[in-house]
């Protein structure tokens, strides 16, 4: 029998110039994969508010460890990118406007996520560090009290007592898409043509994409899983202490 299966992940960011711990949300991808049949089904948000936001990303080596931490401002509407003013701040007639902007999104969050539960029927939910994504979405009054909310970043920490990020996860497993498939180490999946078109890098889609390939090496090749994990952790730590005899900084 065929059993649906989700994984949830957002981009957000503080408005650009507000407060830091204020986010607003940019994008959501919602990644539903049905056991059994190996369909993928792939529904996608993203917020059109005119509101400025500061997207952080993090550039990486080869070994998925973070090199260099990126801010730039991103204008949702427009998806233009200009440099980050760290001393930047939004007049308080701008902040209110931007937050009228983005009052409506709260409604479209919550009849997104709503509407695509109903759709698919899913009992587990899984997400990576996914803390404040499921908070942003309670925000807009998203309810996830009859789900099962599983946090693989959790679950894998308490198993290795180490903090992996997705970016080095998905060097574990070798992770890699085309127009057509998703693959693995272990795994390959067949992409249908509107998922496929969704699955670009930076995106809250393609971020789905990956954590739907480590969540099921890691539970259907756990062995072979956490050989590639370990031998990725002693080169990361070989890494570290190269950079630490030159002198350069370790941004982990």
């Amino acid at each position: 029998m065929n059993e649906n299966i989700a994984f949830l992940e957002l981009k957000y960011g503080n408005i650009y110039g507000g407060y830091p711990n204020f986010y607003a949300i940019s994008e959501i991808a919602l990644l539903v994969f049905e056991r059994g049949s190996n369909k993928i089904f792939l529904e996608s948000w993203i917020n059109q508010a005119n509101v400025d936001i500061v997207d952080v990303f993090a550039e990486t080596d080869e070994l998925g460890h973070t090199v260099k931490r990126v801010r730039e401002v991103l204008n949702m509407r427009t998806n233009r990118r200009f440099p980050y003013d760290e001393e930047f701040r939004l007049a308080d007639n701008d902040l209110q406007f931007a937050f009228r902007n983005l009052r409506s999104t709260k409604a479209a969050v919550k009849n997104f996520l709503l509407k695509n539960f109903r759709k698919y029927r899913f009992q587990d939910l899984i997400v990576f560090d996914g803390r404040r994504d499921i908070f942003l979405c309670e925000r807009s009054g998203v309810n996830f009290d009859y789900l099962n909310i599983i946090d693989i970043q959790k679950n894998l920490n308490r198993e290795t007592d180490y903090l992996f990020s997705l970016n080095k996860l998905a060097v574990v497993i070798d992770f890699h898409t085309d127009r057509s498939y998703l693959r693995s180490n272990n795994l390959e999946y067949w992409l249908h043509p509107i998922a496929a078109r969704q699955i670009v890098p930076g995106t809250a889609a393609f971020d789905a994409a990956r954590l739907l390939m480590v969540f099921n090496e890691y539970n259907e090749r756990h062995e072979d899983f956490m050989i590639k994990a370990a031998i990725l952790l002693n080169k990361v730590q070989k890494r570290k202490e190269e950079n630490k005899d030159s002198g350069a900084e370790d941004l982990e």
